[in-house]
């Protein structure tokens, strides 16, 4: 069993390679094995987190997933603990390994109750796991509500109940702000035999609390992952031979009267990220053309700029004033991030679209970096669509344009066609304000100015710019202007 954290790399795997792992596993082994090991493990996690409980709450539901948390009772009960059982369904209907687990629990004394009891220590969620085919209602809606509004410990098995693990979405109304702004709930689960992409994005991040992993010593065989957990990135040590163009030029071409901040802080964060050297290109002509504050910064107009010598960060509060320099900037920029406004001229206008999609061709590296409504736009969809499904939004986005996406939110996706998508384990709220978003582009400009394929400067980037607020000082405000500045604190 490991601690899941941000530095972990490893597969993830949809519902349906995770049923046939599954599947694959329990043909090869003595009948009950899997879920044997299953319960042994909640129990271990369990016994982990109230050492000294006197009650444990266990509800199971009516499959497989209630049968981990039968078979979990049993062995707290072997190890003098008091469970309570309550569950749902009934014996007849009982899928055959979770009756045997349910009768090795009635023979072990465990205690059934018809109602949970009136206070417990843990509680440990054993009612649906990946079978969250549609919202839970009657009494399993009531019982989760009560365990995720009180104030024990919720332990959930394998995945939160309500929640898809393909895509992260909760299915509980109701339960979604006692989830997300519960009163200081601690949550965990138990992921087993695999780690599912769900857990990871969207809703998945609040609802799953601290994530733990146990592969019950089975192995994925030759299922190919629907997504990855890039791992920590390597630190790069730069040669003393080294130069300022060794590392590149980032140009940033952004910044429509009223929005020139936006332009300036992803110029701050590519430098302060290691870009060889920085240039603005303002598109507000009254903007005064220097920062004494960083005199690193270089100005320009944007039709002054050698583009096919530049890594070029595009969209930046940059309004509608895009649209002219924006054809070419897709046809001259030696590598390009588009963000922002640059995304939605482009989502405006099929000419723009065009040479997009001619870029990939020409093996031009492009990055898109949407927010959810960004990427609706792009698709030609809603951003609730986007956000019921990031993964295949993000997918569907590569594929489209030919470029590596980039797809921004809790659990942002790094997506590019023919690859397996990562979705990135840092970050949190804190980032939530205005300007971050300019000060990721600047990020991955610099690292795609230093000579990085598209798809690993992106999950670098990523990855830095979320832990760089994972590990911000609780006393220091985090505002898009600090983050700019604090990219080495991270590291």
């Amino acid at each position: 069993m490991q601690r899941i954290t941000s530095g972990t790399s490893a597969p993830l795997f949809e519902i349906a390679a995770s049923r046939r792992i599954e599947q694959a596993a329990a043909a090869a082994l003595p009948p009950h094995t899997l879920m044997q090991r299953a319960g042994l493990a909640v129990a271990r996690l369990a016994m982990a987190t109230v050492p000294h409980a006197r009650t444990i709450w266990i509800a199971c539901g009516p499959g497989n997933n209630g049968g981990d948390g039968f078979e979990a009772a049993t062995q707290l009960q072997h190890r003098g603990f008091a469970p309570v059982v309550t569950r749902i369904g009934n014996d007849e209907r009982l899928p055959a390994d979770a009756a045997a687990s349910l009768q090795r629990a009635r023979d072990a004394g465990v205690r059934f109750a018809d109602a949970p009891p009136a206070s417990a220590d843990l509680v440990i969620d054993a009612l649906l796991g990946l079978g969250a085919a549609r919202p839970p209602e009657g009494p399993m809606a009531d019982w989760l509500r009560r365990m995720h509004t009180g104030s024990a410990p919720v332990l959930s098995v394998d995945t939160p109940s309500g929640l898809n693990a393909d895509t992260g979405v909760l299915a509980l109304d109701f339960l979604a702000p006692a989830v997300v702004r519960g009163p200081g709930v601690r949550r965990l689960c138990l992921s087993l035999l695999t780690l599912k992409p769900g857990l990871f994005t969207s809703q998945g991040r609040d609802a799953v609390g601290e994530l733990w992993f146990d592969d019950l010593d089975v192995m994925p065989g030759a299922e190919r992952p629907t997504a990855r957990l890039p791992g920590e990135p390597s630190a790069v040590l730069r040669p003393h031979t080294s130069h300022k163009g060794t590392y590149g030029d980032v140009a940033v071409i952004g910044g429509a009267p009223g929005m020139v901040g936006a332009a300036l802080l992803a110029a701050t964060a590519a430098l302060h990220a290691g870009a060889g050297r920085v240039y603005v290109a303002s598109l507000d002509t009254a903007f005064s053309p220097i920062d004494t504050a960083q005199p690193e910064l270089m100005f320009r107009t944007p039709d002054a700029l050698d583009l096919r010598a530049m890594t070029v960060v595009c969209g930046c509060g940059a309004g509608t004033a895009v649209r002219d320099p924006l054809p070419r900037v897709l046809q001259e920029a030696h590598a390009l991030v588009l963000d922002a406004d640059a995304l939605n001229a482009i989502a405006a206008d099929g000419a723009l679209q065009t040479l997009l999609v001619a870029r990939a061709r020409s093996g031009h590296r492009t990055v898109l970096t949407p927010h959810p409504l960004e990427a609706a736009r792009l698709l030609g969809t809603g951003a609730a669509e986007v956000q019921g499904d990031r993964l295949r939004a993000a997918q569907l986005l590569s594929e489209r344009f030919g470029a590596t996406i980039v797809l921004k939110g809790s659990g942002t996706i790094v997506a590019a066609a023919g690859e397996v998508p990562t979705i990135n384990p840092t970050g949190n709220a804190r980032l939530a304000s205005a300007g971050t978003g300019d000060v990721l582009a600047g990020m991955i400009g610099a690292a795609l100015a230093a000579g990085q394929p598209s798809v690993a400067a992106s999950r670098e980037a990523v990855w830095r710019h979320g832990d760089l607020a994972d590990h911000w000082p609780t006393d220091v405000p985090l505002t898009a202007g600090t983050l700019a500045r604090g990219w080495k604190k991270a590291s």
